[in-house]
């Protein structure tokens, strides 16, 4: 994790105070349940909580990592240096239970406690979107296709178009925050062998998971795969909206720009600049989440009932991934929170080429009036390719061809250049995405 790329909620998730205190907790919840089995006594279990439940202060996580360099293994650490704050009831703590019953459990938590902030994120950002799609509802923009003009479409339905995708990834989210949402404590190679299922369900209700049907000593990486997955979902489409705003900024359109706010330089040689830097920003991190997706799916094959080749990549992804993506998607909301729109270059944008984005509509009025398409296509194209050319406008060059005024009157084929005609549905569409017009 990289400060400059990072905020403090998400990062907090992944501090050792946090992940210690989350297998303090599985241990003494399954204290509980243990207790309430018979298996230990009562008194054993109110002892975990009451001498051991202590903040992890970075003494206690200095005191663990000190254990470790002798142990050699992180879990036996943080039992040992329990034990100390315990004193012989500690003997009953991590009964039946075996390291990835605490691992995996604890990162099931933290991966549901990052969705929950990235949950939040997208809604401030969905929120965002809705708000400048409103505002620019009825702003008639350029289309592109292939980055050439193409049609009319409005600066509204970019927006509403982004907002429907956000939409979507919060579903995605949402399902895999809930297929991450497990708990598994059934001992050596899943069987259940020294601990009764009871704890596993006990431990599951507590920490707000569900008992993980079937856990071969690890939770199936399949959930995880498809959790990182979707992280790197979500960062592609931010970077969708990054690389529109980016080529709308672009000198020669300027048809958007990112606030610059007083004070801020673009460039450490060219005074001039007001360059698009942070959605550049955001397409580099969205890189950055695309490329842990990869070792998440490679993570799924392991062998037999276990092994560890998956820890350190997920030691590294886990916090990384989530913490990368919560900052991308703040910094995109500020971006759209404060993007700036200017309307008189849409505008001349949108008359640069003389008419041409009315040419599929002239094509139509045609076969409609008797001609056939190919020979309409030809007849649309002649003018097209003149203008083109810079060999006058179009509408006037219509109007000369006579193939073409033998099946519309000059009237008629003013009639067809009217923006109006490409927004009338635009009401239907914001319908379909919000609900509401």
């Amino acid at each position: 994790m990289i400060p400059r790329y990072s905020r403090p909620a998400m990062v907090r998730i992944w501090e050792p105070e946090n992940r210690f205190r989350i297998w303090f907790e599985i241990e003494a919840h399954a204290c509980d349940a243990l207790a309430r089995l018979g298996v230990i006594p009562e008194s054993a279990a109110r002892t975990v909580w009451d001498k051991g439940d202590k903040p992890y202060t970075s003494e206690r996580v200095a005191r663990i990592d000190e254990i470790e360099k002798t142990t050699k293994h992180d879990v036996i650490a943080f039992t040992t240096e329990l034990a100390e704050h315990i004193g012989p009831d500690a003997r009953f703590v991590h009964q039946g239970l075996t390291s990835s019953d605490v691992l995996d459990t604890c990162l099931s938590v933290q991966l549901t406690q990052a969705a929950d902030l990235l949950l939040a994120d997208i809604d401030g950002l969905l929120a965002a979107l809705e708000k400048r799609a409103f505002e620019t509802k009825d702003l008639v923009a350029m289309g592109r296709s292939h980055g050439i003009h193409a049609e009319p479409v409005t600066m509204g339905l970019k927006f509403a178009g982004f907002h429907a995708e956000f939409q979507r990834n919060r579903e995605r989210l949402t399902a895999a925050r809930r297929d991450i949402a497990t708990c598994a404590i059934s001992g050596a190679v899943g069987t259940f062998a020294n601990i009764d299922p009871f704890v596993e369900a006990y431990v599951a209700e507590k920490l707000g998971l569900t008992p993980e049907p079937l856990s071969t000593q690890i939770i199936p990486r399949d959930r995880h795969a498809m959790y990182f997955a979707t992280l790197g979902v979500v960062a592609s489409s931010l970077e969708r909206v990054a690389i529109e705003i980016r080529h709308l900024q672009r000198t020669e359109v300027r048809e958007v720009e990112e606030y610059f706010s007083p004070g801020q330089k673009g460039s450490s040689a060219m005074p001039h600049k007001r360059n698009p830097v942070l959605t550049e920003n955001v397409t580099g991190l969205a890189r950055i989440v695309r490329g842990m997706v990869i070792p998440a799916l490679e993570n799924v094959a392991l062998w037999h009932e276990r092994d560890i080749s998956h820890s350190s990549v997920e030691r590294m992804i886990g916090p990384d991934a989530t913490v990368t993506l919560d900052f991308a998607l703040a910094r995109l909301t500020n971006v759209v929170a404060n993007l700036v729109i200017y309307p008189d270059a849409i505008q001349r944008n949108l008359d640069q080429l003389g008419g041409l984005i009315f040419s599929q509509r002239v094509l139509l009025a045609l076969t409609q009036a008797g001609m056939s398409r190919e020979d309409a296509y030809k007849a649309v194209q002649r003018s097209a390719m003149q203008v083109w050319g810079g060999q006058g406008r179009f509408l006037d060059l219509l109007k000369g061809d006579a193939e073409v005024t033998r099946h519309l009157k000059e009237a008629e084929i003013e009639d067809l250049f009217d923006l109006g005609y490409h927004t009338k549905n635009v009401d239907v569409i914001f319908r379909r995405v919000f609900g509401r017009a």
